[in-house]
């Protein structure tokens, strides 16, 4: 079947879930009521389903290439460009001095997930846009602002962030690009940045880079970079496209998956560029794009499961093989059991990542330090787990398929490749996790114990009419208390590193248990209720392994030697 946006599923968890009445209630997003979010999501889903998903294939049989310097995107790219920037989803959470909607992130978040399921490679493009709009609104002069953004909300205009070298990945204090001062307030950018995505198209007027680079005399590491603003085209005096800068796509890196999405090598030669924020404050500046861009790049993790579950799910339910009730594998024990697992992380999955937009939201709006102490708290878990779950269900749906989706004309072996590099780009899974345990704990784990209260509270409540499934998510909660204070005691860092990963996805199961559970609350004898019973028996139990993963120590681990490693 066709990808169909489950617009009843974000419905259900804005409504019932994610606490997004309070947002709603707020003075700034007081607009954004129940039945204008719904035909906000119903006339996304529908662009979606007719516009994007038809495209996903051709992206990945006809990639962008580079002719002689000139970006050729994918076919039909350029349609779908204009229907995601005609429709205004690209500045949906922009500020509406500069052409924005001024809506909450959190519905932000549920348009770019529809749009990661229908076509990933090209969603990578508005949520690229999205990550600079919200680093020049923080940090960038007020010129700036009023000239890039109203171009980049329109999507007249695409941004790019550029902060990778060839020695410099995740440390990224080891870059070399450096820019000088012009006589006329501008940088001259030089340098060569891997790993751009959408560093070029075809289909827009300008292409704006944020390009990290740093100054002469500059401190070594992260404490001496700064940001810089570097066109593709030079504004004339009337704020148009002008002359080319001095910069060039030297080539395409060829991939596992994202076929569609050019990912290019960027050379930069003494190209003009503007200071974004301070000096030396380049990092700062890039965090508030990478960490938008977290929160998105988890939604992708949960759209391609989206797309990897529906795909799988009209298989099996077409699929004839054995004696069945049905006639098709659908009844078969072991298929039943991956597309009920698919379905039930791809709910907790999407409910964690709404959570966290949810909290970015009422941070924004009340200012107040411990929604935005809760919204880093779940930046890290949700990119870690939904994009774990992104993987994780694409590769089960494959098995799904049984030896077609070996077979790459089915399509199910593109979503798993297409959402491997989610667990890669903008921090990796693993920085995610040790970010968690360490930068995420300095408040002595205060943040994440206010939320476990707000858990075990739902669990203690909910005793009386589910008993059995609100004892299970209560105990686990506590288990993952005792883990946090354990983890918090530990001086040394390397005793939280080697066990982060397990406690980040311990952490996401109780999360999922616990707004599994708020869905069985809210439709008791639905299919909601099934689901989540299916989740807190089969699937929550995981914690407890993980736990004592988490708190095993570095002993072991750094016994063995590199030389021990060696076969």
């Amino acid at each position: 079947m066709p990808y169909r946006a489950p617009i009843s599923d974000y419905e259900f968890l804005l409504r019932n879930v994610v606490g997004f009445d309070q947002v709603a209630e707020t003075e700034t997003f007081a607009d954004a009521t129940a039945d204008v979010v719904s035909a906000i999501l119903t006339e996304a889903g529908k662009m979606c389903e007719e516009v994007l998903a038809p495209l996903q294939r051709p992206g990945d049989l006809e990639p962008a290439r580079l002719e002689n310097g000139v970006m050729r995107t994918s076919p039909g790219y350029a349609g779908g460009w204009k229907a995601i920037a005609e429709g205004g989803w690209i500045g949906m959470s922009g500020d509406p001095e500069y052409g924005g909607m001024g809506l909450p992130m959190t519905v932000t978040s549920a348009v770019n997930e529809m749009m990661s399921a229908a076509c990933l490679s090209l969603q990578l493009a508005p949520l690229m846009s999205q990550g600079q709009i919200e680093a020049l609104a923080h940090h960038a002069s007020e010129a700036i602002k009023a000239l890039y953004l109203p171009n980049l909300m329109s999507g007249a205009w695409a941004g790019t962030m550029n902060l990778t070298e060839p020695q410099a990945g995740s440390d990224v204090g080891a870059l070399t690009s450096k820019a000088e001062a012009n006589s006329d307030g501008t940088y001259a950018v030089t340098g060569q940045k891997i790993f751009i995505s959408w560093g070029d198209n075809d289909f827009c007027e300008n292409i704006c880079h944020l390009v990290l680079a740093r100054l002469p005399d500059a401190a070594a590491g992260t404490k001496g970079i700064s940001l810089f603003l570097v066109p593709k085209y030079l504004p004339d005096e009337n704020g148009n496209p002008g002359a080319a800068n001095d910069l060039k796509v030297v080539s395409l890196e060829h991939k596992m998956g994202l076929h569609g999405s050019p990912t290019c090598v960027m050379q930069y030669d003494g190209a003009t560029g503007w200071l974004v924020g301070k000096e030396n404050g380049g990092m700062a500046a890039m965090f508030t794009m990478m960490n938008n861009a977290r929160l998105g790049v988890g939604g992708q993790g949960v759209g391609s499961a989206e797309g990897a579950y529906q795909h799988a799910l009209a298989y099996a339910l077409e699929r004839k093989q054995g004696k069945t009730e049905s006639g098709t594998i659908i009844d078969h024990a072991d298929v039943r059991r991956m597309l009920t697992e698919m379905r039930a992380d791809v709910f907790a999955a999407r409910a964690i990542m709404l959570a966290n937009a949810a909290a970015i939201d009422m941070a924004q709006a009340t200012g107040d330090a411990d929604w935005a102490a809760r919204a880093a708290l779940l930046t890290p878990i949700g990119k870690a787990f939904g994009t774990q779950t992104g993987m994780r269900v694409a590769e089960t749906g494959v098995q799904v398929h049984g030896g077609m989706g070996y077979i790459e004309e089915t399509g199910a072996a593109q979503y798993y490749r297409d959402a491997r590099v989610t667990a890669i780009y903008e921090g990796t899974n693993g920085i995610q996790a040790m970010d968690l345990v360490a930068r995420k704990m300095m408040d002595g784990g205060e943040a994440a114990s206010r939320l476990l209260d707000e858990i075990e509270d739902q669990a203690e409540k909910a005793r009386a009419t589910m008993p059995d499934l609100a004892g299970p998510v209560w105990e686990a909660t506590e288990t993952l208390r005792e883990a946090t204070e354990w983890l918090v005691s530990q001086g040394d860092m390397n005793n939280r590193f080697v066990g982060a990963v397990a406690y980040l996805h311990a952490f996401a199961r109780v999360l999922g248990g616990h707004y599994h559970l708020s869905a069985a609350l809210a439709e008791p004898d639905g299919a909601r209720a099934k689901l989540a019973r299916y989740y807190i028996n089969a699937l929550l139990p995981e914690h407890a392994g993980l736990l004592v993963q988490a708190q095993n120590g570095a002993d072991d681990l750094f016994a063995l030697t590199a030389d021990d490693l060696v076969a």
